[in-house]
């Protein structure tokens, strides 16, 4: 049986576009939950701190650092509670 590395089986993967823009969305959902994680980390607070701060409900603090997907107000909110000035790139895949 061949073997195929996956690098090179993720870039015929994205030669897809139906494929290419799920991974992407993915991808971008991904990224905020770690950079949430690691900001609410860097601070030293709960889950639980962080949404009293942001006047959330902790199920969406919970919601997001799992990657679901949450809009820009929600983002904002939780960068005004840690601090962070919210910043969106947009990057060449």
């Amino acid at each position: 049986m061949a073997t195929i590395k996956f690098d090179d089986y993720l870039n015929e993967k994205l030669k897809d576009t139906d494929f290419r823009a799920g991974y992407l969305a993915e991808s971008a959902k991904l990224e905020s939950a770690v950079a949430l994680f690691k900001a609410r980390e860097a601070a030293g607070i709960t889950q639980q701190a962080l949404a009293d701060r942001a006047a959330l409900p902790v199920t969406m603090v919970e919601a997001v650092e799992a990657g679901d997907n949450t809009d820009f107000e929600t983002m904002s909110k939780l960068a005004f509670a840690l601090n962070k000035k919210l910043t969106v790139r947009f990057d060449e895949p």
